[in-house]
């Protein structure tokens, strides 16, 4: 299976926010749109990734003073992308390699979605299943 085909199962939304934006803010956001990250937009460039791994580790740095300064000082900047066209399996072995659980996704350079490491699972549970149906099937039809 493609990422392109986990997209167009669970939609191409990119929830964002901007790099000026307070740590408090991004993290209404997270909890307002029920995700565990944001991309980072200035203007169209990518400039980062913001979650909640990077929420952690700025209070743990800075405390509550955190809440305040913007998601610049604490986003993950260097950003890892998937492509559209890759192999899921790819995929899931970069997330895991690299212990990644959201990744970007381009399609001819451009953002087309984002992909978590449960969009993976989940879509792995369900290919997995349907082997053994079609296992099932096949046995009982011989």
């Amino acid at each position: 299976m493609f990422v392109a085909e986990i997209l167009k199962t669970k939609g191409n939304a990119v929830f964002s926010i901007t790099p000026d934006v307070t740590v408090a803010e991004a993290c209404h956001e997270l909890e307002q749109k029920h995700v565990g990250a944001l991309v980072v937009c200035d203007g169209d460039r990518v400039a980062g990734v913001f979650s909640e791994r990077d929420v952690v580790r700025a209070v743990a740095a800075d405390g509550a003073a955190a809440l305040t300064r913007t998601v610049s000082n604490y986003m993950t900047a260097k950003v890892i992308y998937a492509e559209a066209s890759e192999q899921m399996s790819a995929l899931m072995n970069r997330m895991t390699d690299r212990r990644i659980r959201h990744l970007p996704v381009l399609t001819d350079g451009r953002l087309t979605g984002v992909v978590s490491i449960g969009d993976v699972v989940k879509c792995q549970i369900a290919e997995h299943a349907q082997e053994a149906e079609s296992l099932r099937t096949y046995i009982a039809a011989g």
